[in-house]
């Protein structure tokens, strides 16, 4: 809608290419009769017009579709109009004069996040957790098809095995499968394997008695107690040493755990799911994971894409971090530059969507009104000797499937990766798990079952 014929011309063409039909009014009051009459799915409102102008159409149009996104078309003059409009409900602004691109990028992304809230509306019998774990993230068909799988294995009591980088959300999607379950009034326990140091991880999980050892004051129960009847998350199990496995190992069997220092069992009916960001089926073949507690865990499997393989999930992610970091701060800050946007969809995320979260907010705290690709600071970890080229084992063939020779060569390549990165800070471990981005007690765990010797001073 615009009461310029020119304006309303080169819209109209450039959203046909694109494959959408478009609708065309020049005043007010004809929009509204289209809005209720064709129920569009997107609104182009030009902001000063005579008669009933952009703010006012803004707020009708909103009474008769509050889903409706809308974008308002202002003169870069009347930008602080423009951001009161999207205060008041617009779901974004072109300013004139406007590129051609920013007008398809701005429309394609109000059309996806239309098309998500009304994926998550047809999901009428799944949960409020299923849903939120939708909307934060993002609407991608790869997303969509795991939330599938959470629901599809959400109400059984398998075990399930998340597999996925670090910061591509395996968490979330844990507490999905609880929130949906038939446990969901029960407690929900994390426990992060790789957090706590190997001495007391027996105690975190199985408890103890008063007086088991010295400092044993009290009675304490255990994370595998305090989970009845409810779900237990062990987070980067392959930090879990191997005796510590063994005793996981009976309890799941047994159903039935023993503090420490205590004789008497203690009854417990709990749903387990794990997650690691290292393939676990490569580190039983090397010795470092129990294969009989594997194939224990893994009644299923799931896969979280990391973000790199769904990009298309990046400007949702980063316009929900931009929204809410903008709110946090009190700014004016509401939207990207198209190099922004190509800047962010460029770069690979190693550290995933925690990493996206990051950037946007330092971001949002640097920009005046647009995020710009100036304001995008992702750290690329450039390292010389970090990029390297990796020859392939011999393996005769014939000997091994093609399975147990990929495994074989990728914790080959995982090990000349790490000893690469120590190598680069001298041996130091906490810039060496700062920059491959993964925690400091996977990566000592990792040095450890790989068998890599670096020299003094680590």
């Amino acid at each position: 809608m615009d009461d310029e014929k020119e304006i309303c011309v080169l819209l109209s063409r450039l959203v046909r290419k694109e494959g959408f039909k478009t609708l065309v009014a020049h005043d007010g009051e004809t929009a509204l009769k289209l809005i209720v009459s064709e129920r569009p799915d997107l609104l182009l409102v030009d902001f000063k017009m005579p008669g009933m102008n952009g703010m006012e159409l803004l707020k009708r149009s909103m009474e008769i579709d509050s889903d409706l996104p809308i974008v308002m078309i202002t003169a870069y003059a009347d930008i602080k109009g423009s951001v009161a409009a999207m205060r008041a409900g617009a779901h974004d602004y072109l300013a004139k004069p406007f590129e051609n691109l920013e007008v398809i990028r701005v429309v394609h992304r109000a059309l996806t996040e239309r098309n998500l809230r009304r994926k998550i509306s047809q999901l009428t019998n799944q949960s409020q957790e299923v849903y939120r774990l939708n909307e934060m993230m993002g609407p991608s068909d790869v997303i969509y098809q795991l939330i599938f799988k959470i629901n599809q294995v959400a109400k059984s009591d398998f075990t399930v095995l998340i597999q996925g980088e670090t910061g591509s959300g395996k968490e979330l999607v844990a507490q999905a499968i609880h929130q949906s379950s038939n446990r969901s009034g029960g407690p929900f326990i994390p426990v992060d394997c790789g957090a706590i140091p190997e001495t007391l991880l027996e105690n975190e999980l199985f408890g103890h008695e008063k007086g088991a050892f010295t400092d044993a004051k009290l009675q304490k129960s255990g994370k595998i107690e305090l989970a009845r009847d409810g779900t237990l998350f062990l987070d980067e199990i392959s930090n879990m040493p191997l005796r510590s496995q063994a005793k996981l190992l009976r309890v799941l069997q047994e159903k039935k755990v023993y503090r420490v220092g205590a004789t008497k069992p203690i009854k417990i009916d709990i749903r387990l799911l794990v997650a690691s960001n290292i393939d676990l089926f490569a580190l039983t073949e090397s010795g470092s994971f129990r294969s009989d507690l594997f194939f224990r865990l893994n009644d299923l499997s799931l896969n979280v894409p990391a973000l790199r393989e769904r990009k298309e999930d990046i400007p949702y992610l980063a316009k929900r971090f931009l929204d809410q970091t903008s709110s946090e701060l009190n700014t004016n800050v509401k939207r990207f530059s198209k190099s922004a946007i190509d800047t962010l969809l460029a770069y690979d995320w190693p550290g995933n969507v925690r990493q996206l979260r990051s950037t946007i907010r330092r971001a949002v705290l640097l920009a005046d009104d647009i995020i710009t690709e100036k304001h995008i600071d992702v750290e690329r970890h450039a390292m010389p000797g970090l990029i390297f080229k990796q020859e392939t084992q011999k393996v005769p063939l014939g000997n091994l499937s093609l399975t147990k020779i990929i495994r074989s060569n990728t914790i080959a390549l995982e090990r000349e990766i790490l000893i690469k990165a120590l190598e680069h800070t001298g041996g130091n471990k906490t810039r060496a798990a700062r920059l491959l981005m993964i925690d400091y007690k996977t990566l000592r765990t990792k040095i450890k079952q790989l068998d890599i010797s670096i020299g003094r001073g680590i």
